[in-house]
């Protein structure tokens, strides 16, 4: 039997058994690290995103056509590929660290725009997996980076994939990203017995602007998949396609978050542990209150209902600076991956 339809009869077995895992895993995270929190304007780098010279992981890369996904093939009707270019391949960057054990079922976390910040992550989990103080230590999860499809903003692929509101994305990455990664040959001769987590909790998601909503997303419409959110420079704002069919429900994209439909004030407690971020300067700070696109007013709400609707959440805004600032990750986001996965256990 080949590799890919293992894998994929694999994930069956998951998907039979993963609300009844949920189910019956519980933790204690306290609320140590939640509520809002300001940084800067002078910015420095943790660390613990360095090269300490701990013992490495293992790094692989390995791609994927659009036209063979049933989910994201290139060619939807919102597209307007002559004006905004579509990937043919999107290329995929895993990192597994040292501390992982081949066999245990490995805690994951999903980096859209990848490579993104995996070079960061990277040694965060190098340093941060070996910890001797366990307030500031992280599980050694697989670090995933997913390229997007392509070009940005409205009628795009990496647009549609992003800022649609629905579990389209959530998805792909399950359906078919993750039974790609365990049926790599280069990583199956590595780890001949890789196991991923059948437990939500266990499944981390992170992104900037477009990104960012879209790592929010994925929980928000499928948090039986990915339950641990880490969304910088968000773009809660209408991106979303003028004519997809998610239009129809939320007319105004991402904004209904926060705004008018207020999606998280008027839902009920998700299971979901949320950290975001805005940037004094994000773009769009200054446009006029009215419209959809106030990147930063958008922020702000978005914080502003996770925290009266009672959500672990942790909000940051940085003073002095712009959108997705690298200076941001850069003193920040060790500590926003410690906060994350506080209270997580096999």
């Amino acid at each position: 039997m080949n590799f890919l339809l293992s894998a994929k009869r694999l994930f069956l077995a998951f998907l039979l058994s993963c609300t009844a895992c949920a189910r019956d895993y519980a933790e204690s995270p306290g609320k140590e690290g939640d509520g809002i929190f300001s940084v800067g304007p002078e910015y420095k780098m943790d660390r613990d995103l360095t090269d300490l010279g701990n013992p490495k992981g293992k790094s692989f890369d390995f791609k994927m056509k659009l036209a063979d996904s049933k989910i994201f093939r290139g060619d939807d009707k919102t597209l307007e590929p002559d004006k905004k270019g579509v990937r043919m391949e999107r290329s995929i960057s895993i990192y597994i660290p040292s501390a992982y054990r081949d066999g245990t079922p490995a805690p994951l976390m999903i980096i859209h725009d990848g490579p993104g910040q995996i070079g960061l992550i990277r040694n965060a989990l190098d340093n941060l997996t070996v910890s001797k103080d366990p307030k500031r230590k992280l599980p050694a999860f697989i670090a995933i980076a997913v390229e997007n499809g392509g070009d940005d903003g409205k009628n795009s692929q990496r647009g549609l994939e992003y800022d649609t509101m629905s579990d389209r994305l959530a998805r792909f990455i399950y359906d078919e990203v993750l039974p790609a990664l365990l049926a790599n040959p280069a990583i199956r001769a590595a780890y001949p017995k890789l196991k991923l987590t059948e437990n939500p909790w266990g499944r981390g998601v992170i992104g900037c602007s477009s990104g960012g909503a879209a790592a929010l997303s994925m929980g928000w419409f499928r948090p039986d998949m990915f339950r641990r959110i880490v969304a910088y420079s968000g773009t809660f704002v209408d991106q979303q396609d003028d004519d997809a069919p998610e239009e129809k429900q939320f007319p105004l994209g991402a904004w209904e978050y926060h705004s008018g439909m207020k999606l998280i004030e008027k839902s009920e407690l998700k299971p979901l542990r949320v950290f975001t971020h805005v940037s004094e300067n994000d773009n769009g700070a200054h446009e006029a209150e009215e419209t959809y696109h106030n990147w930063l007013m958008a922020g702000q709400r978005t914080a502003e209902a996770f925290q009266a609707k009672g959500y672990h959440h942790r909000y940051v805004f940085s003073k002095a600076t712009g959108h997705c600032d690298k200076r941001v990750f850069q003193q920040t986001l060790a500590d926003t991956l410690v906060w994350l996965w506080q209270g997580w256990h096999e």
